[in-house]
């Protein structure tokens, strides 16, 4: 509906304001002049009032609402007819909705099962009574602090049917409500009954824990995501005990029997797998973890990398503990020189020692021996020379000439 109502009159009730705007309505602040009390004024929009099963299903569905009575559902005043919009005059509860609570993120899990054990009794109720809800999301249930200690809910705008009909459609088709919550046999249009309810409860655990709702994206995205694909972990987004997983894919289940047998049974569970991680404080959201990709091999800088690849070294052990002293002696072996060890190494070195003087050794003596065989060669020619001119140069002093001639 294009036209804004505010500050006109739709029947006995002046519209102050704009409360929120969905795909079906408009939800006003107005005052009903004949009592002089404030209400919630939900005007239907005129693309589905021209729907004659629409326009029947509404005032049956109004008729049932206005039989209620529960704290936690929103008391409804009144309901008609007015110059062709059909319009539901309810409680104004002076508070703001779930949907508002958690848009900046988690509520904490204390909270989360305070407020949804509330709604989960008046589910209950309404399924005792063959009634289903069929359009539960966070921002159809209200929060007020302002009239007790504790936070009080109550579950409005309804889409109440009768359990066993089908989903909410139009005579053309058209899906009536919020896919972001809508159970997978309320999209199909198949009958639905209170574990309908369930399954949308289901997702707003997940979006109070969160701060998301399980499937994003666009409308038939999100519609496939509800009819074919499993919800991502909780676990996957914020750090809380794993058993909350299992816990939302039995509410989230895709095919009913598979869910629990009530809408408190659901929230029993949760506060179960919670334990003491249902705490005044929100989740944390799970940090990412990087996936591991190869890493280069780091060399010691001052080692340089070899060309067949780096081993690196082994760990150095840390040194044995000393014994324990004691009174008895201790025989201490001196210390040995570097290089040495434990066997006996130095044979091999004397032993080269002897050799090399050995060889000294017989290299003197064979230089004595040519020596003195060189001697022996040379002592007997000389002999033989003298004995030669003794013979040659023996004469006699008395045969020398007594004159020198003259010459004349």
């Amino acid at each position: 509906m294009s036209e804004d109502l505010t500050g006109k009159r739709l029947g006995h009730y002046k519209i102050d304001g704009v409360l929120g705007r969905g795909g079906m309505s408009v939800m006003y602040r107005a005052t009903d002049v004949r009592l002089g009390r404030k209400v919630a004024l939900k005007v239907m929009g005129e693309h589905i009032t021209g729907d004659a099963e629409f326009r029947e299903r509404f005032v049956d569905e109004a008729r049932n609402t206005s039989a209620i009575d529960h704290a936690n559902i929103v008391p409804l005043y009144d309901f008609g007819e007015v110059d062709g919009m059909l319009f539901i005059a309810m409680r104004l509860v002076d508070g703001s909705d779930l949907a508002s609570l958690i848009k900046d993120g988690p509520i904490s899990p204390k909270r989360t099962l305070e407020l949804l054990s509330q709604i989960s009794e008046a589910l209950d109720m309404l399924h005792e009574r063959g009634l289903v809800h069929l359009d539960l999301k966070p921002a159809n249930v209200l929060v007020t602090s302002r009239e007790s200690v504790h936070e009080h809910v109550y579950l409005a705008d309804f889409g109440l049917t009768r359990r066993g009909a089908t989903g909410h459609r139009t005579s053309s088709g058209d899906f009536l409500g919020s896919p972001t919550y809508a159970a997978p046999e309320h999209l199909r249009g198949e009958p639905v009954d209170g574990r309908t309810d369930q399954y949308a409860l289901a997702c707003m655990l997940f979006a109070c824990l969160t701060g998301r709702p399980p499937f994003q994206g666009q409308v038939q995205e999100v519609i496939q995501g509800h009819l074919a694909a499993e919800p991502p972990p909780v676990t996957s987004l914020v750090v809380l005990p794993a058993g909350i997983d299992e816990v939302l894919r039995r509410g989230m289940a895709k095919k009913a029997d598979h869910r629990f047998s009530n809408c408190q049974d659901l929230v029993s569970a949760a506060r179960a797998a919670l334990g003491q991680a249902a705490g005044d404080a929100p989740p944390q959201p799970r940090p990412v973890v990087p996936m591991p990709g190869p890493q280069p091999v780091q060399y010691p800088p001052s080692q340089p990398i070899p060309a067949q690849g780096y081993r690196p070294p082994y760990p150095q052990q840390p040194p044995r503990p000393l014994p324990p002293p004691s009174n008895d002696p201790v025989r201490l072996r001196p210390p040995m020189p570097a290089g040495s060890s434990s066997f006996a190494t130095t044979s091999s070195s004397s032993s080269t020692k002897w050799i090399v003087l050995t060889l000294v050794g017989v290299a003197l003596v064979l230089i004595v021996v040519v020596f003195i065989v060189m001697a022996s060669s040379i002592g007997g020619s000389g002999s033989t020379d003298t004995s030669t001119t003794s013979e040659t140069s023996s004469y006699n002093s008395n045969d020398l000439p007594t004159t020198v001639p003259t010459g004349d």
